[in-house]
């Protein structure tokens, strides 16, 4: 099949928000696009986390959803932490809290990187969680030291799964304390996985595990579906 031939197959979503997406487990597209087009609308982005979809996508081109096979994936309860993480976390020198500031968060997890040339969370991505976050299904958790923000996260929380989004840093070992924190707290509250998306070598050091789509997309299904847990 060509480039142009994969293209044009990929479907176009419905303008409707709560309209069903092509099922994932039936995507031929090697990075796994599953979509593209619709909005960010709450109802839309909810239904696309409980499919095992995420946008992700540049400022100015089309809404692009995916579900890449295989899966990255934490699992509560089975996180490695390095001696020298270990070190720095009994040292006491990071507070940790939870939606205290979602919007500082978000923009910290949008602001340029040295390692990046630019940003996904685009002006409406950051809107769409914000009004995820008023719902509450979008959280924030923040690494603060002596007081301000040294680093987080945010990710969407349905059932008993965590969707990771975005983590940052400020100070050394702020992003990495709020994976750590995120994760005790997840298997405090009875969550069942935490979504990564893509495996990348600084998740590997955590024990990332990889799952193929469709081990993927049934964890999903069954966890999703029950009552939403609590982060705090």
């Amino acid at each position: 099949m060509s480039d142009d031939e994969l293209t044009f197959s990929i479907p176009m979503l419905d303008s409707e928000p709560d309209a069903a997406f092509p099922d994932p487990i039936r995507s031929i597209h090697p990075e796994g696009l599953i979509a593209v087009g619709g909005d960010l609308a709450p109802t839309r982005l909810k239904n696309a986390y409980r499919h095992g979809i995420f946008p992700w996508y540049e400022a100015g081109g089309p809404i692009l959803w995916w579900s890449p096979d295989p899966r990255a994936v934490l699992i509560p309860g089975h996180v490695h932490v390095g001696k020298r993480l270990a070190r720095t976390l009994r040292q006491e020198r990071f507070a940790i809290t939870i939606d205290e500031d979602f919007e500082a968060v978000i923009d910290g997890c949008a602001s340029p990187r040295a390692d990046a040339a630019g940003t996904w969370i685009t002006p409406e991505m950051r809107a769409a969680y914000t009004e995820l976050h008023r719902l509450g299904v979008a959280h924030s958790l923040e690494v603060r030291r002596n007081g301000r923000l040294a680093g987080g996260l945010y990710g969407v929380a349905l059932g008993r799964m965590f969707f990771a989004e975005s983590k940052f840093h400020i100070d050394r070992d702020a992003s990495k304390i709020a994976l750590v924190a995120l994760m005790d707290r997840l298997l405090e509250q009875g969550f069942l996985l935490c979504d990564c998306q893509l495996w990348n070598p600084h998740l590997e050091q955590f024990g990332v595990r990889m799952m193929n789509r469709p081990d993927f997309i049934r964890v999903v299904h069954h966890a999703a579906a029950g009552p939403d847990l609590s982060l705090t």
